[in-house]
């Protein structure tokens, strides 16, 4: 029975790594990329002048999504880049800080001049937002 406990406590301390290793990844590059982390109020307040990126698969986007924004998912980003200005600001948002990370860091190599993102992500948005009828 004992080393039935101390698998568990083992598989349980690697797991603790592992979200301490993203989160420390994480704060890694967003230090990398500058200060883009933009608070419910500052992103609301920039927003329009900016282009607003909604990271997000299709669906999530349909049922809600920031008023004003644009679908660009991540897996499409690649391929679907030249839709937005490099001269403008472009703020991002999704779900997950990690995917707007590398999105942010994607468009600083392609030379985009201004990105910046919503540092709690859209679940924690207080601002407008749109949702489909469907």
């Amino acid at each position: 029975m004992s080393t039935f406990i101390i698998i568990v406590d083992i598989v349980l301390i690697v797991i603790i790594l592992a979200f301490v290793a993203v989160w420390l990844w994480n704060k890694i590059q967003a230090k990398r990329l500058g200060n883009g982390d933009l608070t419910n109020e500052e992103f609301n307040q920039g927003m329009r002048k900016a282009q607003i990126v909604d990271l997000r698969e299709k669906e999530p986007f349909k049922r809600k999504h920031i008023d004003g924004a644009r679908n660009l998912p991540y897996t499409m980003m690649k391929y679907q880049y030249s839709e937005l200005r490099p001269d403008l600001p472009v703020y991002l948002y999704s779900d997950s800080l990690s995917v707007t990370l590398r999105a942010a860091r994607f468009l600083q190599k392609k030379n985009f001049s201004s990105i910046k993102w919503l540092k709690n992500g859209f679940d924690e948005w207080d601002g407008r937002t749109k949702s489909s009828k469907y």
